[in-house]
């Protein structure tokens, strides 16, 4: 078994819910501690608050993952007289880091848009508001025939190749590469001050540029050359859309107020704030996690009959009334369905190593409903 360090776990959010995926005025990654403290246990949590690292002091926890992040605006002291300061008080006597996926977590495929359609059975979804589309470039590699197939694979591994529902997507085509091995080298094949000829296979494939490094890295280290020999080309195809928000189709058509019921089922909260009327059928529905106030008129341009967001401030939910908009507000809190969904996501990823997962059970919704 390896020693599982932050920066381990890092990668492995990363390579889910990239942090170029974040808006540029969030601050997602590490937020306290170190990228190479060793780590066995892990807790995920919507908020950091003094009652989750009370929690985590507990339970002996090396890292928290948090969707919201501790630290958002800009700190000019730790006065550990306050709230934060005695967070950040804790959490650094303790030796417990800090990891935030924000908005990256929320814009990224299978992430917490997605989460929250999954438990309302939301289907044919799209994105509400793309922020992002991938920069897709072509990579094409010369390899020995022998070493085709692992090349190919480690390179699949790592993100080239997948189109769609597709992966390893490639095209190959044989030819004869040439090389003189100069004095200093150790070829894998030939010999110093001869040219040799080998059987070779060009593979190209696609990938989106954020992935190149982690695909020359897994290239290289499969390829039996010492220099392996490659090509990058840029594309004009579009790449992957990610982006905030979800628009889908409920499996039936309901009345809205069976839509709210559903909803204090589904994310267990006593009751939701709604507009418009309860007996209406609706079928067509928009989804945002947290606030969402200013994407109305995107969920009512693309057919919405509800919008499904939190924290809808009174002016809005009147101006989203009065375009015909019913607004189902559940509060902001529903983001706790990442806790679950992360958990799974780590505990597949490091089904093999020594390392334990566990979600906070602390309570951090502000509110009380009497």
């Amino acid at each position: 078994m390896m020693t599982i360090r932050n920066t381990d776990i890092f990668k492995a959010m990363e390579t889910w819910v990239p942090k170029h995926l974040a808006y540029d005025w969030d601050n997602v990654g590490l937020q306290i501690g170190s990228f190479h403290k060793p780590v066995k246990k892990v807790m995920v949590t919507l908020d950091v608050m003094e009652a989750t690292v009370d929690e985590a002091i507990e339970h002996d926890v090396d890292l928290i993952i948090a969707h919201h992040p501790l630290l958002f605006k800009s700190m000019k002291q730790v006065n550990v007289d306050t709230a934060k300061g005695r967070i950040i008080q804790k959490l650094l006597q303790h030796d417990i880091s800090v990891y935030a996926a924000h908005t990256n977590l929320d814009a990224a495929n299978g992430g917490v848009n997605d989460m929250l359609c999954d438990q309302l059975d939301i289907e044919n979804r799209n994105i509400l508001d793309i922020s992002h589309t991938d920069k897709l470039v072509k990579l094409a590699v010369f390899v020995p025939r022998s070493h085709a197939e692992q090349v190919r694979d480690a390179m699949s591994e790592k993100g080239a190749g997948h189109i769609g529902d597709y992966s390893h997507c490639t095209f190959q085509s044989p030819g004869q590469g040439t090389f003189k091995p100069l004095e200093g080298t150790d070829p894998y094949i030939g010999s110093q001050g001869e040219v040799a000829f080998v059987d070779e296979v060009k593979i190209e494939t696609i990938l989106p540029a954020s992935r190149l490094s982690s695909v020359l890295e897994a290239m290289t280290a499969a390829h039996p050359y010492e220099e392996a020999v490659y090509d990058i080309y840029p594309v004009e195809n579009s790449g992957t859309a990610y982006g905030i928000g979800r628009i889908g189709t409920l499996a039936d058509k309901m009345s809205l107020k069976a839509l709210c019921e559903k909803i204090k089922t589904a994310f267990s909260v006593p009751n939701v704030r709604v507009t418009g009327d309860l007996s209406k059928e609706v079928k067509k529905v928009a989804v945002l996690g947290g606030s969402g106030e200013k994407y109305i008129h995107q969920a009512k341009q693309m057919g919405a009959d509800v919008y499904i967001t939190g924290d809808m401030t009174f002016h809005t939910a009147q101006d989203a009334q009065a375009m015909g908009l019913s607004v189902i507000d559940p509060g902001h809190y529903v983001e706790k369905v990442m806790k679950g969904y992360t958990k799974s996501y780590l505990d597949d990823y490091f089904a093999n190593e020594e390392l334990e997962i566990i979600v906070s059970n602390a309570n951090t919704e502000p509110f009380q409903f009497i």
